[in-house]
């Protein structure tokens, strides 16, 4: 039984962000109907059969743009906890989902909203992507090399850190505060907001003078020597942290380097001698004949892992960090819990089922046999 088992879910299927945060409340025990739209004859942009973010829902297929179909939805969300819908504003209240209706239908309702722009400004009503929100936060343009411009960190950093894991916390903290109000609330999670709120440290850097606004000229943003990727004799690459002292010092004897220039761990005008000695080094040895050397050493050294090899390290094996599940390979549910464990459901489930463990109406129960081909 999971942390959030018992909890209910109405999740309107969307792309990124939205299933995100529904497959971590699944992961987490919660139960989760995903509405999904009827097939328009457009080939999806994951394949379903290998869609990872959808795991662990009871798919229910529905027209939203039908008011029986909608009706469907007011029930369901009369008997939920909690809806996840991550359409750009107004969208929902067109339907005739909005906050306003589903909260009069069920005061106690966490109606979860995540949009890139957020639900109101100049901007909520564009589209965007990942990139877009990442850039107008102004983190986009601290990350990559001085030479190449912005480089786009995968859709890791808006989509799913600063939009769907944001959304999480929000509904678990709404959750929470129902527990004391009886009340629900909605709560509204901007990728562009989530953003911003990850610059936090890069911000208190910036406020006391400790950060240029160069790319890659600062301790975090590969311009130190000490906190860099370093190719190796065979092509593939190292991953540098060493920022305490007792960390790069470890690094220094490990590599076998005495230069007098190194010493200067934190003067800005070395680094550029210092990147350029290390890189030199490391390509004398293959990149696991450098994780050998740095075995069991206090240097922050790690190999960077394809996506093929990392399921397969012994610390991600030993720790089942990557499972295999119905999808394929992919990564197991996280955070970890002592006494109630996440795990990886199918949602396989019949919905029929599903429908009647909610306490559907008779009608609706009838319309999808829930009353009939399901035995008690």
């Amino acid at each position: 039984m999971g942390a959030m088992s018992g909890f209910r879910f109405v999740e309107i299927a969307g792309l990124g962000p939205a299933p995100f945060c529904g497959m971590m409340l699944a992961d987490m025990g919660a139960e989760v109907i995903q509405i999904r739209r009827r097939t328009t004859g457009e080939a999806p942009l994951i394949d379903p059969a290998y869609d990872i973010l959808n795991r662990g829902r009871i798919p229910l297929t529905l027209d939203l743009k039908s008011p029986a179909d909608v009706a469907v939805v007011h029930e369901l969300i009369g008997r939920a906890d909690g809806l996840i819908e991550g359409f750009r504003p107004g969208v929902m209240e067109r339907l005739g989902l909005g906050p306003a209706v589903c909260l009069e239908r069920n005061p106690g309702l966490i109606y979860g909203r995540i949009t890139g722009w957020g639900q109101d400004g100049p901007l909520a009503e564009r589209v965007g992507h990942d990139i877009n929100y990442l850039g107008l936060s102004g983190a986009l343009s601290a990350i990559g090399r001085r030479d190449t411009g912005p480089v786009p960190p995968l859709n890791m950093v808006a989509d799913f850190g600063g939009g769907g894991m944001l959304l999480v916390v929000g509904i678990l903290a709404a959750l929470l505060e129902k527990q004391r109000s009886g009340r629900g609330q909605v709560v509204d999670a901007a990728m562009v907001d989530g953003c911003a709120l990850q610059l936090s440290l890069i911000y208190s850097l910036k406020n006391m003078g400790a950060w240029c606004a160069t790319r890659g000229s600062n301790m975090l943003d590969g311009g130190a020597p000490f906190y860099d990727t370093y190719r190796c004799a065979d092509g593939e690459y190292l991953a540098v942290g060493a920022i305490e002292a007792p960390f790069y010092k470890a690094l220094l004897a490990v590599c076998g380097i005495d230069d007098a220039i190194m010493q200067r761990q934190w003067d800005r005008s070395c680094w550029p001698q210092q990147k350029a000695i290390l890189a030199e080094v490391f390509l004398r040895y293959s990149r696991d004949e450098w994780v050998e050397r740095f075995a069991g050493i206090d240097a922050c050294v790690s190999p960077v892992l394809g996506l093929d090899e990392a399921p397969e390290d012994a610390h991600n094996r030993a720790r089942r960090t990557y499972v295999q599940g119905d999808e394929g390979m992919q990564p197991a549910a996280a955070p970890r819990f002592s006494r109630t464990p996440s795990a990886l459901e199918s949602g396989s489930e019949d919905i029929v089922a599903t429908l009647r463990r909610w306490g559907v109406s008779p009608a609706l129960g009838e319309r999808f046999g829930a009353l009939t081909t399901v035995e008690s």
